[in-house]
């Protein structure tokens, strides 16, 4: 009888003190939280309906996670970096494309800051850096250069942009990349700057959107090539979360609907966060995750993985 009594009183005991201690979720408790942006969108580039937290789930492997976080990207969440990169590689017949990526830069709102960059011998140049004064950025559009001085691969000038991309916080980054997608410098269909490219990408949080246009010289004239080089940039949108934009296997002729279609994206987009566990590796990981929705007629894109900080990086 009195073991029974004792065993009561230290039920009674248990539950009063899980009575006055709040709840924390795991990730509260020396976990870590994922963030990234994601883009929201109804059929055919419409808007989508209102979306809130209830209506996503986030997913690391088969482990729903807890959403700390469903942000739309507007008002004071709606910075934004956007780098235009032309490959300079691409045919002089561009210019007549020109006033339509004018007309898209200036009628960008003012959160939004625009850059001009040029992709040439692995590198790139700066025509207009980030910049609100949108009509100043539109002048600074050249045409490309057009030749084999612009030879080499336009994913070591995509990763180089990245890296000296300037620090943003609680900024959007996203690239439109102007290009063929043929990597002249390491050669199709397996050039190893592809996953490089798209891994750098997501590290550094950067979404980025592909418009494809016809390159100069002989590979342009290779069906194989050409195909390989759009197979190119579609890997890397999806793996980013991005979109692309073809118009059979030639230059569209006007750039202006895949531009309104991008558009339509960079104003539906949401800031997300989760709880995830604390990674082992000093210098972080890219960790794999997805997202759901029961919504009929609304379409999330999101790159498939998010990194996750280290202790050890900086």
């Amino acid at each position: 009888m009195r073991k029974a009594i004792q065993a009561l009183a230290v039920a009674a005991l248990i539950a009063a003190l899980l009575a006055i201690i709040p709840y924390a979720p795991a990730q509260a408790q020396g976990g870590k939280q994922a963030t990234t942006f994601v883009t929201v969108l109804g059929p055919n580039y419409t808007p989508p309906p209102a979306v809130s937290k209830d209506d996503i789930s986030v997913y690391e492997s088969k482990q729903k996670k807890e959403i700390t976080s469903w942000v739309p990207a507007q008002g004071d969440k709606a910075a934004l970096q956007l780098a235009i990169l032309i490959d300079d590689g691409t045919r002089t017949e561009l210019g007549l494309q020109l006033k339509d990526i004018a007309s898209f830069i200036t009628n960008q709102p003012k959160s939004e800051a625009v850059g001009v960059f040029y992709a040439s011998n692995g590198t790139f140049q700066s025509a207009s850096q980030f910049s609100n004064d949108h009509e100043a950025v539109a002048k600074a559009l050249r045409l490309p250069l057009g030749n084999f001085a612009a030879y080499s691969s336009v994913y070591l000038s995509t990763m180089d942009l990245i890296k000296r991309w300037p620090s943003a916080p609680g900024s959007r980054r996203e690239i439109l990349l102007i290009s063929d997608g043929i990597d002249r410098f390491r050669g199709d269909p397996f050039s190893p700057d592809i996953q490089s490219t798209y891994e750098a990408a997501q590290k550094s949080g950067v979404m980025i959107h592909t418009l494809y246009a016809s390159g100069v010289g002989r590979y342009s004239r290779n069906i194989f090539r050409v195909n390989y080089g759009q197979s190119n940039l579609a890997e890397i949108t999806d793996k980013t979360g991005g979109e692309s934009f073809f118009q059979g296997l030639e230059t569209p002729i006007a750039f202006a609907p895949f531009l309104q279609q991008l558009d339509m994206i960079l104003k539906n987009q949401y800031w997300l966060s989760w709880g995830t566990a604390p990674t082992t590796k000093a210098k972080g990981e890219l960790r794999p995750f997805r997202i759901k929705t029961e919504l009929k007629n609304v379409e999330i894109s999101a790159p498939d993985r998010v990194f996750v900080s280290g202790s050890g990086a900086k």
